[in-house]
């Protein structure tokens, strides 16, 4: 078989007929196909912490091969794994019990968010979705045979969705609400009084409720952001929630992540995964637990939370004190600094993709567009990288938004 090949004809299945390729991991392998090609390419579009993963965490993942535990793991997730992820659980949200039985481990976040939606959505379904959105969320919709209605958020409000919004795009097809907070692409965190009135605006309606809460720790308020579990469960019987250990404790390569639902979810999920991967990667899960578990490991993670917030600072005052009159929101949790250009809009560059292809060109800085998030005026900003890079970044940003100048819009 040869790549070059015409001698097949191939019609991908209809199961596919409305997926597109994740922008976000095309652009950063672009940026580092560059780089590799020796161009001096700064690279500010990576959804992953730079710091490397806790040494005690690795010791783990380590030990746990030494000592043979690389056969298949439990579907649902070891129970070491389930036990301390429900123990951090309770400790961030003051202790509230969490049973580990309604936890089930996957290989990543995003395969735990793919298996809610699998198990709660079908044909005929409509999934709400606050945007600018994740850009994977669609998708995963999509393949669940539903249909995601995006609900624009408030430019005023941090791009957030509030019920009055919600309840405007609701219908009687409306079965699910995906919710990301600290949210991906903007860092906007919901607070609780704004989660309660959406929890309570769901139960109302009978509408599921995921949680996507893979940036929680990651927060430059008060302690870990707001969250579903800090509710009473009565008003979570149609809440799933989603971490995992990728953000946090800087793991993105060990493919980690849980859902924690009702039973009746957690089975339908395990289902599903038994036929699809299995169990998640056995020592991965055993370093997982380590990083839940040893509590040396809170201290890496307050120095990391402690440089994303130094960064976001310098992100901040640059654009203040350097572009004013350019919309932004500014970070409350993740490390993304969104901003927005449709000002900057020409004959030229007439959408946030453009924008991002001639900054790329011409000043060999990659960013990720907001069409991947569902809004071509805004453009998203990793501040994961050192401050060497995102210094640099930032000066070439404004120079080349200087270069635009009034008269060219």
């Amino acid at each position: 078989m040869t790549d070059n090949s015409t001698g097949t004809e191939f019609k991908r299945s209809r199961n596919l007929e409305h997926l597109e390729p994740s922008a976000t991991l095309a652009i950063d392998q672009e940026a580092k196909r560059r780089r590799a090609a020796g161009e001096d390419v700064v690279n500010l579009s990576a959804g992953e912490p730079d710091f490397d993963t806790p040494r005690i965490v690795c010791e783990a993942g380590i030990k746990a091969i030494q000592q043979g535990k690389t056969k298949y793991p439990a579907n649902v997730g070891i129970l070491d794994l389930r036990a301390a992820a429900a123990r951090k659980l309770s400790l961030l949200s003051a202790g509230r019990p969490v049973n580990a039985d309604n936890i089930i481990v996957s290989s990543g976040a995003k395969q735990s968010m793919f298996n809610a939606c699998f198990a709660l959505f079908g044909t005929g379904d409509e999934v709400l979705i606050p945007s600018p959105y994740w850009v994977s969320y669609p998708q995963m919709v999509h393949l669940a045979r539903a249909k995601p209605v995006p609900v624009p958020g408030h430019a005023e409000w941090s791009l957030k969705v509030g019920v009055d919004q919600l309840d405007r795009a609701a219908t009687a097809q409306t079965k699910g609400l995906i919710l990301c907070t600290p949210s991906n692409p903007t860092g906007a965190v919901y607070t609780r009084p704004e989660l309660d009135a959406i929890l309570s605006w769901a139960n109302e309606r009978r509408i599921w409720i995921i949680s996507d809460e893979i940036y929680r720790q990651i927060h430059y308020g008060s302690g870990p952001a707001p969250s579903v579990l800090d509710f009473p469960d009565d008003m979570l019987d149609r809440v799933v929630m989603v971490n995992g250990v990728s953000k946090t404790f800087s793991m993105t390569g060990w493919r980690i992540g849980f859902a924690l639902a009702p039973r009746p979810v957690v089975k339908a999920m395990s289902g599903f995964q038994s036929h699809v991967t299995s169990g998640a990667s056995h020592p991965a899960q055993w370093a997982a637990a380590a990083a839940y578990s040893d509590e040396r490991i809170d201290a890496d993670v307050t120095q990391m939370v402690d440089e994303f917030r130094q960064r976001r600072d310098l992100v901040v005052k640059h654009f203040r004190d350097g572009l004013p009159g350019v919309e932004f929101v500014e970070p409350m949790g993740a490390f993304y600094f969104f901003f927005r250009v449709d000002n900057f809009f020409d004959g030229e560059i007439n959408s946030a993709l453009a924008f991002c292809e001639k900054l790329l060109a011409e000043r060999g800085v990659a960013l990720v567009p907001g069409e991947a998030f569902g809004d071509k005026r805004w453009v998203r900003l990793s501040f994961a990288a050192s401050e060497k890079d995102l210094t640099s970044g930032l000066t070439r940003i404004s120079d080349f938004m200087g270069s635009l100048s009034v008269e060219e819009r």
